[in-house]
């Protein structure tokens, strides 16, 4: 049998209840006191229950990371694993447990979020993935348990969220494919249902706007973030309009399809068309040509949620962590052939 707190509070000659508080990091403990059953606690090798250690503190040290709409075809997208890495590292530094769950607007109807949280015994949540129109972006707002939201520009008393600055991140793309000498510039976009496909949009339109080109919305593919709708919108955009000399794409998965379907279109990238991505995934330095794109920090992102997550479990208001980007110019843009 283990150490308990009675063993330590015999050899400390002060009562369990001492013993627990100090373990237990309250404040009304003496210092003298504490660091003493500390040292001891430390050479007996105490190790505390997990589960009566939640039960006293009504926390389990446990939390969640839910992913929205994560299917077989994203199983090689490395942006939802280095977020996975990074909410995981910091969790484990922080000593807490991490579930991860998977959902999507079907099953967020049968099982509502706080139901799913106390099934799951969970302290807080990170979630990513939602779409605008997933239930449960009006539960976590009105929530007891903390919630931070990736890539989902939210913010409530007990909840949080951490993204990329999405449209400036497009502006700057297209601001260089604008300084390379391109005026006839499509977008392949994501669904309408992201978030950041709205911000990306967003900021195409405005460094058009800027540059003084007109914003054409017939030029703008609605996609699904995926490498068949790059291909797809590729074809679309330069059927419609061959004067095309730019694409910037709201993914790097699409920008990739857009170059394949333009070698097979017998299209040189990037001397016929410019191809711009944005995500920075770890394919993007090795596919021909390298593709220029917007870099996105995946692994930071996931550290900052916990951080913004452990915040809100200490009683701290519910706040936005907007990431700055930066371009990763490579071999898929170039300036516009006369």
């Amino acid at each position: 049998m283990g150490v308990t707190i009675k063993d330590i509070a015999k050899r400390a000659g002060v009562s369990v209840t001492t013993v627990s508080r100090a373990l237990n990091g309250y404040k009304d403990i003496r210092p003298e006191t504490r660091d003493r059953i500390l040292r001891i606690a430390e050479e007996m090798n105490y190790r505390p229950n997990a589960v009566a250690r939640s039960l006293v503190m009504k926390q389990s040290r446990t939390i969640g990371l839910i992913i929205s709409g994560l299917t077989r075809s994203r199983a090689g997208h490395d942006l939802t694993f280095n977020i996975i890495c990074g909410v995981n590292d910091r969790a484990t530094e922080a000593e807490y447990d991490l579930v991860l769950s998977t959902t999507d607007p079907s099953r967020q109807e049968q099982v509502p979020y706080m139901e799913l949280c106390r099934r799951r015994q969970l302290d807080g949540v990170i979630l990513m993935g939602v779409r605008t129109d997933d239930p449960y972006l009006k539960e976590v707002l009105e929530a007891s348990v903390p919630c931070v939201l990736i890539d989902v520009p939210l913010v409530g008393e007990k909840c949080s969220h951490v993204t990329l600055d999405n449209e400036r991140g497009a502006r700057l793309a297209v601001q260089h494919l604008i300084a390379e000498g391109h005026r006839q510039i499509g977008m392949i976009n994501g669904h309408a249902q992201a978030f950041v496909s709205l911000e990306r949009l967003n900021g195409y339109r405005n460094a058009l706007k800027e540059a003084g080109i007109e914003y054409r919305p017939e030029r703008v593919f609605f996609g699904d973030f995926e490498e068949s709708s790059g291909q797809e919108g590729v074809r679309h955009l330069l059927s419609r309009f061959p004067e095309t000399t730019a694409v910037f794409c709201a993914s790097d998965t699409m920008a990739i399809g857009a170059i394949r379907e333009l070698k097979a279109m017998g299209k040189r990238v990037p001397e016929d068309v410019s191809v711009m991505g944005f995500d920075d995934i770890e394919l993007a330095s090795f596919v021909t040509p390298l593709l220029s794109t917007v870099h996105q920090p995946f692994y930071e992102f996931g550290t900052r949620a916990v951080d913004l997550l452990i915040r809100l479990l200490k009683g701290e208001l519910g706040t936005a962590d907007v990431v700055e980007p930066h371009l990763a110019i490579r071999e898929s843009t170039a300036p516009r052939c006369p």
